[in-house]
């Protein structure tokens, strides 16, 4: 079964005064919802299982579930109580999952040219997770080796390096002194149900990326690069006329 889980729990606080009233899953981008759009995009990759889980003002997600028909099974996982972050979301949300196949996790706020469909097919059945990246500008890295495992991140501002191998957050280089591939995360990836124990010793709330940066080496989390990637955060107030024009193209 082809299987997702979409990130709607957040405040949207950048895109205030919109989220005053609606959540941001709900914000209008080409006239339509943050979460249609992607929605639409999973239904049309053949998905059948969809995750949305929800916070700010769930109620009016919730709502606009019941009355908008995808041809997807829809579950709702309920963060009301706290807001969990991106892997505590996904911790919170295991029950919802089968534990046979992976299960590709999209931001509600990202717009690309990514099919789907295709991303599904780079998750290969020896892979516990794959992060799809990309070669554009950025403060924050992640760390590829040669065989695009995950060995860690680097700040290029503070010159920061997280990892769990000592050799390379001490010296931001491979055992063999080569620099490492350094890309930008997506806020799209796929993670194998496989990781879910691993998940067991990890609080309520944490971030998904520092989850597999401290898992890796037990791990097989790998990246997936597209080079004409296309890719929209609306995040922010001042993106919307942006993602609109992104739409157009």
């Amino acid at each position: 079964m082809k299987q997702a889980m979409i990130f709607a729990a957040g405040l949207g606080t950048r895109l205030r005064p919109l989220t005053d009233t609606r959540p941001k899953a709900l914000v209008s981008v080409g006239g339509r919802p943050l979460l249609w759009h992607v929605l639409t995009k999973l239904s049309a990759a053949g998905y059948e299982r969809v995750v949305v889980n929800v916070h700010h003002m769930a109620d009016q997600i919730e709502d606009y579930l019941r009355v908008n028909d995808f041809g997807l099974d829809v579950a709702v996982s309920d963060e009301r109580a706290q807001l969990l972050e991106t892997g505590g979301g996904i911790k919170h949300a295991r029950h919802l999952f089968d534990e046979d196949s992976p299960v590709l996790i999209h931001n509600v706020d990202i717009l690309s040219n990514v099919d789907l469909g295709w991303f599904a097919q780079q998750h290969l059945d020896d892979e516990d997770a794959v992060l799809l990246v990309s070669r554009r500008q950025t403060k924050r890295y992640l760390l590829f080796d040669n065989a695009m495992r995950l060995m860690g991140w680097r700040n290029v501002e503070t010159g920061e390096v997280k990892s769990p191998y000592e050799y390379v957050r001490l010296t931001g280089l491979s055992q063999h002194g080569e620099p490492f591939n350094e890309l930008a995360f997506s806020g799209i990836h796929s993670l194998s149900p496989r990781l879910f124990p691993l998940m067991d010793r990890f609080p309520d709330r944490f971030g998904i990326i520092d989850f597999y940066l401290q898992t890796c080496h037990r791990a097989r989390v790998y990246g997936c690069v597209k080079d004409d990637l296309r890719l929209m955060d609306v995040g922010k107030i001042e993106t919307i006329d942006q993602a609109e024009a992104f739409l157009r193209d």
